[in-house]
């Protein structure tokens, strides 16, 4: 019986590892090699990207910038009283969990006049559309004001948050996992 669990305990594992490496998640720099900056023009940036959930966008700036997460409406004011969140610590990662509109902008607020800031629309990632059954699927999904058709993604010395020494330390901490389980 002993035997058993520790086979289901192999292979529940070697399922978790095989879900690991196939992530669809993708890493944005946003502004890519000019940063979160004001010289950066964001909208031309953003111009081709799909984000989907699971995405994550890292912001890198200068120690005098920040980067704030806000509703639609302190968006569009340049609101910079009424903040979901905000960071200054030059290397902010923010994971895009859910479908919808998500709106960033600099939390100098003339830096977000003069265009430092970033709406983005998230869109449900194609594998959760997979496996969704069909009734929960809605008939129309809202475009919201950007055109996100995909094209190239993040440039190629990004790495994903999934990297390949990620993978090969969950791999490590599930073979030791095994090995514990069977002394």
């Amino acid at each position: 019986m002993n035997m058993r669990k520790q086979l289901v305990f192999v292979v529940l594992s070697l399922i978790a590892f095989g879900f690991a490496i196939t992530s669809d998640a993708n890493t944005y720099i946003v502004g890519d090699n000019s940063g979160w900056d004001i010289s950066t023009n964001l909208d031309t940036w953003e111009q081709g990207k799909k984000f989907v959930v699971g995405d994550v966008l890292v912001f890198q700036y200068a120690s005098t910038d920040s980067v704030c997460e806000v509703g639609q409406e302190s968006f569009r004011t340049c609101n910079t009283t009424n903040v979901i969140n905000c960071f200054s610590d030059g290397n902010t990662s923010i994971p895009l969990t859910s479908p919808g509109e998500r709106y960033f902008f600099c939390g100098n607020r003339l830096y977000c006049y003069s265009g430092m800031k970033l709406d983005v629309i998230v869109e449900r990632n194609q594998s959760d559309i997979a496996e969704a059954p069909l009734s929960s699927v809605p008939e129309t999904e809202s475009g919201g004001s950007k055109n996100n058709n995909p094209s190239t993604i993040v440039p190629s010395g990004v790495k994903s948050i999934y990297s390949e020494s990620n993978l090969v330390s969950m791999g490590l901490l599930g073979f030791w996992g095994v090995l514990i389980s069977i002394v």
